[in-house]
């Protein structure tokens, strides 16, 4: 090799890897913290390890120059305080957020936050001043919350044509889910079709929920995701498929947990951009001057084999819009 080629190879490795190059020459120890509403987000997570290895890829392993401390309320939103305050004690330099009332939370103690996934639209909820210019303490992945529920009420008019009435399942007191139920109905209003309005507080409310759809049966259901409708969905799951009544969730999880049908932001891709924030705030980067970013892929999951099981018949134009289907 010519010594200017080698120079130049040698400037365009600096260019492309600064952060990884940065990362392996300073002695510090990053403190990474995350904190989700439900379980952690840990090694042993898949969603955890895919956090890690992207992170590990940037140049910070764990072992040597990164820690975690991974952290979930297990559905009880009212420990978040505490918790963020423990983990301001152990000097975390960036909390991974997951879920609105963990990304408030996370404001109001005025911890570097990235939001993974599940905050809403944060610009209507006022966590940050703007998607461009997020000002205070939080930056990470967004979602466009009525495009995505347009989509989502196109989709289920596909899969169910004659779509006359839809359940709508949330959990009122998060204010990120309950802005999204509410872009989701009036998406349902333009091709009009009648909502069926089922806000949850707790899991006893769940009871409710079925016996208004006992009363009045939907055509179809929908179910914001947050963490107690999560920690709830095999309930969920086992009324619409003892009914037979065609379900759309949010996340690709829920259908490989049991669900019939999802669309939304693919979780890796979220993660994977949520640790190229993290990495740009351990070098310097102040989370106000972060833009938001939004997902490039959002996959339509279906399962056949739920389908099957429960005897829905999804039709072949539908079918065949799917990124994936589970057999």
């Amino acid at each position: 090799m010519k010594r200017r080629d080698f120079i130049s190879a040698i400037a365009g490795a600096a260019i492309v890897c600064p952060r990884v190059a940065s990362a392996q020459s300073s002695s510090k120890v990053f403190r990474l913290g995350t904190l989700t509403p439900g379980a952690p987000l840990d090694d042993k997570s898949p969603l955890g390890a895919i956090l890690l290895k992207e992170l590990d890829q940037r140049g910070y392993t764990l072992g040597k120059n990164l820690t975690l401390d991974a952290r979930g309320a297990a559905g009880d939103t009212s420990k978040l305080g505490a918790i963020i305050r423990a983990m301001k004690t152990h000097q975390v330099d960036v909390i991974v957020a997951i879920g609105f009332p963990t990304i408030l939370a996370c404001k109001v103690e005025n911890v570097p936050t990235v939001v993974a996934w599940g905050g809403g639209d944060p610009v209507a909820t006022r966590l940050i001043d703007s998607l461009a210019r997020p000002g205070g303490n939080i930056t990470g992945i967004s979602d466009n919350a009525t495009t995505l529920s347009t989509k989502r009420l196109a989709l289920i008019k596909q899969a169910v044509p004659k779509l006359k009435r839809i359940a709508m399942l949330w959990n009122r007191d998060d204010l990120g889910m309950s802005m999204r139920y509410q872009a989701s109905a009036e998406a349902a209003r333009s091709i009009e079709v009648a909502i069926q309005p089922l806000g949850v507080r707790a899991p006893d409310d769940f009871n409710g929920v079925f016996e208004a759809m006992d009363s009045e049966p939907p055509d179809a259901i929908l179910m914001v995701a947050d963490v107690l409708t999560n920690l709830n969905r095999k309930r969920v799951f086992d009324y619409a498929d003892h009914h037979r009544i065609p379900a759309l969730y949010e996340y690709d999880f829920f259908v490989r947990d049991g669900g019939l049908m999802s669309y939304g932001a693919d979780l890796k891709e979220c993660v994977n951009r949520a640790a190229g924030l993290v990495a740009r705030i351990f070098i310097g980067a102040r989370p106000a001057d972060l833009p938001f970013e939004e997902p490039a892929h959002y996959p339509l999951v279906i399962s056949f084999k739920t389908a099957r099981a429960t005897g829905i018949q999804l039709p072949p134009n539908f079918v065949a819009l799917a990124d994936e289907v589970i057999e």
